[in-house]
């Protein structure tokens, strides 16, 4: 996947001054934002997953809150909670940390399912409710979820139905040798994230998520998605396969692949790229494959070796 839009182009650059050597994991973040989706980061500390969603935030010039979550975190203290003003005698809502276009919720695995689940409203219906009133959510409204996939003492695992609003979980990984001497270089007097500018006003985002739309995606491309998703629902270490939602996303993703690419058409190869991302976090893999250490991003290539890739032809893609 490489950007050639010429927008999109010059938001991955501008995100790379910070991230280093991590291009796959900054373009599937912006093919998230595109398609206005959720991302989960699952990795180590200190590999940049928080400084990611800073960077994305700092390109776009969007309003930047995060979410230190903790055993103790309350639900209002992530929607907000109406406050009794004596001098008018009436109730006053303030508003809670996910009133704002890109929301890191750090370390999300380590807050009670109750709060939790009041994210689930927010990012699945872009609404919240308190106190029985229903307040919008802005236009542009990203959640950035991050987790340690290692230590689980202390840790509330994210439910089915939470992971599956997350448009894709992607890891960023250690950084090679050469990579890491030159964040050590980038840092060695202030950090870059100081000194990063927008790139992309908040009325170009909208009318680019609205272009992924517009990207063509023919019958075969669809078919060749339904079929990788319902091929998960059949393997054999998979005790729970992905959803229609899952189909839906992979679509959506291979479109948004295609317009950072330039194209106007998605591709069977698009869909490939994405496919791991999307899906891995949708499946449920079965209780004995779980001991054997498997994922369902290992369960999803496995898939995609297995069912056939269209060929497209020249009136197809014209």
């Amino acid at each position: 996947m490489h950007a050639i839009h010429p927008e999109l182009s010059a938001l991955y650059a501008n995100i790379a001054r910070v991230i280093v050597g991590k291009e796959e994991s900054v373009l599937l973040a912006i093919v998230t934002l595109l398609c206005r989706g959720h991302l989960l980061l699952e990795d180590v500390p200190g590999v940049g997953k928080t400084m990611l969603g800073r960077a994305l935030a700092r390109s776009l010039d969007l309003e930047f809150r995060r979410l230190q979550c903790t055993p103790d975190l309350l639900p209002a203290d992530v929607t907000g909670v109406s406050v009794f003003d004596q001098r008018s005698s009436t109730f006053e809502f303030v508003p809670g940390p996910v009133f704002t276009n890109l929301l890191l919720a750090d370390e999300i695995n380590r807050t009670t399912p109750r709060t939790q689940s009041a994210l689930l409203e927010c990012m699945a219906e872009g609404q919240v409710t308190v106190d029985g009133m229903t307040r919008p959510m802005a236009p542009v409204f990203m959640v950035v979820g991050t987790q340690n996939p290692v230590e689980f003492h202390g840790t509330y695992p994210l439910p089915e139905a939470q992971l599956d609003r997350f448009f894709m979980r992607i890891a960023m990984g250690y950084p090679g040798e050469d990579e890491e001497v030159e964040i050590m270089g980038m840092q060695a007097h202030h950090h870059p994230i100081d000194d990063l500018r927008p790139v992309l006003s908040l009325d170009r985002l909208l009318a680019l998520q609205e272009g992924v739309t517009q990207v063509t995606m023919d019958d075969t491309v669809r078919r060749y998605v339904a079929a990788i998703v319902r091929a998960t629902r059949e393997h054999p270490d998979v005790e729970l396969g992905s959803s229609p939602r899952g189909s839906l996303a992979l679509m959506k993703a291979a479109q948004a692949v295609a317009l950072i690419a330039g194209q106007g058409f998605a591709t069977p190869a698009m869909v490939k790229e994405v496919a791991g991302p999307v899906l891995g976090h949708r499946i449920v893999v079965s209780h004995r494959a779980q001991l054997l250490g498997r994922r369902g991003e290992a369960v999803v290539q496995e898939v995609l070796q297995q069912v056939p890739a269209p060929v497209l032809d020249a009136v197809t893609v014209a």
